[in-house]
């Protein structure tokens, strides 16, 4: 399982969490919970309810979206609509070689938030950014 320090440096390196404070970054250490997967491993499935968000601190997943795929390594996160609204997965994600995560529940986030406003305002920043992200993979996915 990885070390806090490696967790930590995840955390810090993803786009998503990138303008948070250290404190900030260390309470949402103390919320997600470590876990691990071996190679060929569902992580999440399509259309199952979105419960929490992972962020990969070690090895290789694979997102799924319709046949179209995209891979993730450290510091690479999916999953982030779920800590605001639990609706269900649009994509399917497995690890590709044994991969460790930091899961970061849902409930235990939106609880977070509630004492940590500023970090609310930043990951609206950050969702505006991925939500913009998206649409052009799929305009390029389009286009194809």
């Amino acid at each position: 399982m990885s070390e806090p320090t490696t967790q930590m440096q995840a955390l810090q390196s993803a786009p998503f969490f990138a303008e948070l404070q250290p404190e900030d970054l260390e309470g949402i250490l103390r919320v997600g919970q470590p876990v691990s997967f071996v190679s060929g491993e569902t992580i999440v499935e399509q259309g199952a309810v979105g419960d929490a968000m992972y962020l990969i601190t070690a090895g290789v997943a694979e997102v799924d979206v319709g046949g179209r795929f995209h891979r993730l390594g450290q510091g690479d996160f999916f999953g982030e609509m779920a800590l605001i609204s639990q609706s269900k997965r649009m994509a399917t994600v497995k690890a590709t070689e044994a991969a460790e995560a930091l899961r970061i529940p849902a409930d235990a986030f939106q609880s977070f938030l509630l004492d940590h406003p500023s970090v609310a305002i930043s990951m609206l920043k950050a969702l505006v950014v991925r939500l913009r992200e998206v649409e052009q993979r799929i305009d390029a996915w389009m286009a194809t």
